[in-house]
Order: structure tokens, then sequence, then C-alpha cells
């Protein structure tokens, strides 16, 4: 569908893109490109648009960002890949990763649709209207879970038990498909009460995120 794309940013988003799409055989370059894709930062994207001229299909690939920061143009999408990237590693992130289609027409649906199969994406509509809410789902599922490790680290360092030895736990919850143990699950209110004790003796500043985590967990 797309013979010639032009990336613009080679961040860790668009250096993943990059390199799976040289891998599928698809010509980078910033001469005749059928769709200049903007991998900026959101701040970015606006002033990004505003420098292209007329004529190439136009995406970017921000989850928040509605497509009217790619104004004037209107040969254009959004493809969003739903995962985290780092630039310790390569076009394999992409692998098995959802990515969030949004477009305004059946034929920029299409073409976003073709950009994430060709990036090994599975790919879903959303509407640009949703976007916010999208966004913070993905970074609660994301972001957060980054902000419990640290947490919980702090709480195994203090108790003398390695921080890493939390991973593996982690991972089974994810693998068991977020099913729910533990004192909550049990309803057990005294080791609860237990926990909150220790956590105010040791890191007060951790309780009020242990109790608003509790409430909206409880069955």
């Amino acid at each position: 569908m797309f013979t010639r794309i032009r990336i613009v940013g080679h961040g860790r988003v668009g250096g993943a893109i990059s390199a799976r799409l040289g891998e599928r055989g698809i010509g980078l370059s910033d001469a005749g490109a059928d769709l200049v894709l903007l991998c900026v930062p959101d701040t970015a994207i606006h002033e990004a648009a505003a420098g292209i001229d007329a004529g190439p299909w136009l995406a970017h690939v921000s989850g928040a960002t509605p497509l009217a920061a790619l104004d004037p143009h209107t040969r254009r999408f959004g493809m969003h890949p739903l995962q985290t990237f780092t630039k310790n590693r390569g076009a394999e992130q992409l692998d098995g990763a959802w990515a969030a289609v949004t477009a305004e027409n059946a034929d920029g649906r299409e073409r976003g649709r073709w950009l994430a199969d060709t990036l090994g994406l599975r790919p879903f509509d959303l509407d640009d209207s949703s976007r916010a809410l999208y966004h913070a789902g993905a970074a609660i599922a994301s972001n957060y879970l980054v902000t419990i490790y640290r947490a919980a680290a702090r709480l195994f360092a203090a108790a003398g038990a390695p921080p890493e030895a939390l991973l593996p736990l982690m991972r089974r919850t994810i693998d068991n498909q977020f099913e729910l143990t533990g004192p909550i699950a049990r309803g057990d209110r005294a080791t609860i009460e237990a926990h909150l004790a220790a956590i105010r003796a040791e890191a007060p500043d951790l309780e009020s995120m242990y109790r608003a985590l509790a409430e909206v967990t409880a069955p």
C-alpha cells in the first residue's frame, strides 16, 4: 500500500519502526515518500506536521494526540503501537503488540491497519474522541507498574529481601491473566492491617498508595 516511507524522528519508537520496515523491504527515504510517519514527541507533532508539504499521507504514532494536530493535512491517520520501547532493543519490540488505529474514513483506517500489520502489530480501531481515556488506561498499565515495583522494592529492601525476587512474581501474575490472590482476595483484614502498620513505621509516604490500591482492588 505504501512503497516508500519517510520517518521523522528516530528515537525509541522511530528506531524500532525504521528497523522493522527495513526488514520488510519498505523503502525509507525523504524523497518521493508516499507516507510521512511522525515519530516525534507529542508536543512536537503539530509543528512537524505544519512543516510537511502537502501530497503524501501523514500519520503519527502518538496514543494521546488527536488527528487535528496534523492540520492542515487531510490524508492522515494515527497508528499507536501499544508497547513500551527502549533503545537497547530493536524491531522485535513490536512483535505481538497491539496497535490503535485512528482515522476519519475507511481509506485512512485501511492504511493504518496495513502499516500495523506490516510492523507485526495487531491493529484495532480507536475513535479520536476516546484517545484520552485509552491513553490513561495504557499509562496505568505501563507507567504505574513501574511505580508499584519501585514501592514494593523499597519494602523488600527494608525487610532485607532481594527486590529482584519480585520480578518472577509480577510476571506470573500477568501469565495468570491477573487472577487476584492474597489477603484482599481472601478478605483477610488482619493481614491488611498488619501491612499498613508495617508500612506506616518504615515508609509512611507509601501508606496512602497502599490504601488507595486496596480500595480499588477489593473484589
